[in-house]
């Protein structure tokens, strides 16, 4: 085995793989984690969906207390002002979402649902104004429209709609939990 040289801080190449090698079940903590909530988002999106929010909530609680605290620190970043209302806000939101996470659930969806429609518009009145200095804008046409369906459909269904986009979620969080398990078993051979 070669030794790398020692980095300028003092640590040896050899003592931080040790170090990372010893740490490999965390790693693979986190990748079965990640596979039970994907496998459980594939089999209940409306709960796992509701838990996403629930956990999103938590956090922004959390937030918002830690912003009142701080918007009355003498070395406050913002304005006092600002940062009380953004600290309501997402103590209020935070609040809502742990109160009744299915219902924001449906109601975020319903606000994304929104966002797609008034970008889809912006991409299709963008892409008319400048069709001359650009070829091929009805791709962006196209893609506007898409997402106007999208997000109309999102606002009458916003179920359907969390549904969907927690099943994304969780084929991706399967595939990021099966990666990070793969990950901590060659992690585990530096500690060898």
């Amino acid at each position: 085995m070669d030794t790398l040289p020692t980095p300028p801080g003092g640590a040896s190449a050899d003592s931080l793989r040790d170090t990372v090698g010893r740490s490999w079940w965390v790693i693979l903590l986190f990748g079965v984690f990640s596979v039970l909530f994907g496998i459980m988002a594939l089999i209940n999106p409306i709960a796992a969906g509701a838990g996403l929010t629930w956990a999103i909530g938590l956090f922004a609680l959390a937030e918002g207390i830690v912003g009142l605290i701080g918007a009355f620190r003498k070395d406050a970043g913002v304005s006092r002002g600002w940062m009380i209302l953004y600290a309501a806000i997402s103590i209020l939101f935070g609040l809502l979402a742990t109160a009744n996470p299915l219902s924001m659930a449906k109601s975020i969806t319903m606000v994304m649902g929104a966002w797609f429609v008034v970008s889809g518009v912006m991409r299709i009145i963008w892409a008319i104004r400048v069709r001359k200095e650009i070829d091929n804008e009805w791709m962006l046409i196209l893609g506007g429209v898409l997402g106007v369906i999208l997000g109309a459909l999102m606002m009458m269904t916003p179920v359907a709609g969390l549904v969907v986009g927690t099943l994304w979620i969780g084929c991706g969080v399967l595939l990021y939990g099966v990666m990070q398990i793969w990950a901590a078993f060659h992690v585990r051979k530096l500690n060898r």
